[in-house]
């Protein structure tokens, strides 16, 4: 007898260990006949809202005037069906969820069909956002041109620029957030997070003409409250200072844990911003590697000792009084 049919002898123990852990861990299984919203759907979800948000940039090349009518009509007619089967799936699977968090009732929970009409009227409330988003959008991409030298056109921040994608989509699924859409707008916000490294929560409040610089290893926490105009370079942590617990131990959920920015603050590189009391005031600027928990008043400028350094090589030393240390 071979030894890889030796081997294969111990696939049907291997089985039963598995199914074993099923029943003793059943929080990391979804056993059942119901569904789950498909990150194959909402990723395409994401490609046609965008699609509507920058026509011409997202799947659908070779618009003009005469075919873009009938190009959003038809978008919007099948996102309405695609967008509202996930969110029914969504709260089907908040509806059962045997640890979720709070009492929060599921409109519709008593009846799938029931659900399936919320799911259409919500879907619905989101598309008639779009015009107002595309408005937002357009402070955002001007933000960035305006704030970014190296930047050729608006075109090219649309099309290239890593923290433009990323915020596009928060701004998509911040509004399922605000409609109280379960899951769907965490795995939008998660997509982003994979493709660019860009972490904002859904549930984070930011104004418009926000510009991420570069971006990634940016973090921005679900309670945090950025005002117009902010500009993030990349390592930014938008963080919490730490987790009040129960008795119990358990986290205390829904309290504000992250900062506040309010108007035109600048972060730059790698700097921490912890604590939902931390608040930075208007047209601060925040100086790269900064660990920040306290607030700042407006017009602040909060930067790091000058560094010492010192630069040896083969055949010159630099001093470090000659060395320029600037933001």
């Amino acid at each position: 007898m071979s030894s890889e049919v030796n081997l294969k002898r111990e696939l049907p123990a291997i089985g039963e260990a598995l199914v074993g852990s099923y029943a003793l861990y059943p929080r990391s299984c979804h056993l059942g006949y119901r569904g789950l919203p498909s990150r194959e759907a909402v990723n395409g979800l994401v490609g046609k809202l965008l699609g509507l948000l920058f026509p011409g940039f997202h799947q659908r090349q070779k618009l003009h005037q005469d075919n873009i009518g009938f190009y959003v009509g038809d978008q919007l007619d099948i996102l309405h069906d695609e967008l509202a089967s996930q969110i029914t799936l969504a709260m089907l699977h908040e509806r059962d969820c045997p640890d979720r968090v709070g009492g929060v009732r599921i409109p519709g929970q008593d009846n799938p069909s029931d659900l399936r009409q919320v799911g259409l009227e919500l879907s619905l409330r989101l598309l008639t956002r779009l015009p107002a988003l595309r408005e937002t959008l357009e402070a955002d991409v001007l933000a960035a041109f305006a704030g970014d030298p190296a930047a050729r056109n608006c075109q090219e921040v649309i099309f290239c620029y890593p923290g433009m994608h990323a915020v596009a989509i928060y701004r998509i699924a911040h509004e399922l957030f605000r409609l109280e859409v379960p899951l769907l707008p965490r795995m939008m916000t998660e997509l982003a997070h994979g493709s660019t490294g860009i972490d904002i929560h859904p549930g984070a409040t930011i104004g418009s003409g926000f510009f991420i610089d570069h971006g990634t290893g940016v973090v921005v926490g679900e309670t945090c409250q950025i005002g117009s105009g902010v500009k993030l370079y990349q390592g930014v942590t938008l963080g919490a200072l730490s987790f009040p617990r129960d008795a119990a131990g358990n986290i205390i959920k829904g309290r504000k844990r992250h900062p506040t920015l309010e108007d035109e603050v600048v972060v730059y590189a790698n700097a921490t911003i912890l604590g939902g009391e931390t608040v930075i005031g208007r047209q601060t600027i925040i100086g790269s590697s900064v660990w920040l928990t306290q607030s700042v008043p407006p017009g602040t400028v909060v930067t790091l000792e000058k560094p010492s350094l010192r630069i040896r090589g083969p055949e010159v030393t630099i001093p470090p009084e000659s060395l320029i240390y600037q933001i």
